[in-house]
């Protein structure tokens, strides 16, 4: 039989009640019998029944976090922080992988789990603005990604067109003046890869040189060997940059070991900059420049906003919320420092 309330209660010469307090992190317990309570805990190894106490609140305790592409490690790594994240406020994450496809997002938003989670947190590809209008269940549903929706739900995105500007301006200062875009697509221009597009744009027109629409390389998808295409299309087609920003870091490194085959040197004769910081890219054999999202902000904000609206928050204004970006400077755009 487990530990109870009442046997940490009488450990420390206190009331359940008190031990209750502690355990909850209410305020009004004086640091004393705190650290009385704490030490009771600690030495009969009490643990939270964490089930119960979100049944009695009428929650299941559970926070479904649903993401286009397990294999991608940038939706890995922001799994793992989200994990992280509810752990702090004693939730567990239910994890859907929905392959970025539009009938599988439609069963996660529309609530097909509504009975066993208080909350979702998404990262749609496909859904339009009437798919999440049309929803009726009423859990909290938290979006992440670049995607605008006009629907009264909390928004969790990076500045994407800031952000492929810093990267761009990066190149510049560099003195690289031949700069290409990887993973160009043709769907809506809404998605990610067109904000970071435009932001190529933007940040060449700025420093007065021309965009060559000649150096954007469309995709099919955002995987390495999607980037090593890319890139051989543009030196197939004789189109030699001396730099390129990529969709994301698997571009990228797709994008390095073509040039590689083809005898190109990065950053010598090629600078690669890349989006996402994977922790893959600063274990290539030429170490991957790249923009990095706050991860931890992203998935901190999305179960903050969860928890709040489950504890009361639900009529305040939907959010829209933009963590940090930062560049993070490595081998493909400055070589190796000795």
């Amino acid at each position: 039989m487990g530990v109870s309330l009442k046997d940490v209660a009488l450990r420390a010469g206190v009331s359940v009640k008190t031990v209750s307090n502690v355990v909850n992190n209410y305020p009004h317990v004086t640091p004393g019998t705190r650290e009385r309570v704490q030490r009771a805990i600690d030495e009969l190894g009490y643990r939270p029944n964490l089930t119960a106490r979100h049944l009695r609140k009428g929650r299941t305790g559970i926070i479904a976090l649903a993401i286009p592409e397990l294999g991608n490690p940038y939706f890995a790594e922001l799994a793992g922080a989200v994990v992280d994240a509810a752990a702090g406020h004693d939730y567990t994450v239910l994890l859907d992988h929905t392959d970025g496809l539009r009938e599988k997002e439609l069963l996660v938003s529309q609530g097909f789990r509504a009975q066993v989670i208080d909350g979702l947190i998404l990262s749609p590809i496909e859904l339009e603005t009437e798919d999440l209008l049309a929803r009726t269940e009423g859990v909290p549903l938290v979006l992440l990604g670049e995607r605008e929706y006009d629907v009264p739900c909390d928004h969790i995105a990076i500045d994407n067109v800031a952000a492929a500007r810093t990267a761009v301006r990066h190149l510049i200062d560099l003195g690289r003046r031949r700069i290409a875009f990887l993973g160009a697509r043709h769907e809506s221009a809404r998605q990610p890869a067109h904000l970071r597009l435009r932001g190529w744009r933007q940040e060449l027109t700025a420093a007065g040189l021309e965009p060559s629409e000649t150096l954007v390389a469309a995709t099919h998808g955002y995987g390495r060997r999607d980037g090593a295409a890319a890139m051989a299309a543009l030196l197939d087609r004789g189109e030699r940059p001396d730099a390129v920003f990529a969709y994301n870091d698997l571009v990228a490194l797709g994008a390095m070991r073509e040039l590689s085959v083809r005898g190109l040197r990065v950053p010598e004769d090629v600078a690669v900059v890349g989006f996402d910081d994977i922790e893959e890219g600063s274990f290539a054999a030429v170490s991957l420049t790249t923009i990095a999202p706050d991860k931890q902000a992203i998935a901190r904000l999305a179960v903050d906003c969860v928890v709040e609206r489950l504890a009361g928050a639900a009529t305040t204004p939907a959010r829209r919320v933009r963590p940090g970006h930062r560049l993070v400077v490595r081998e493909s755009t400055v070589g190796r420092r000795t």
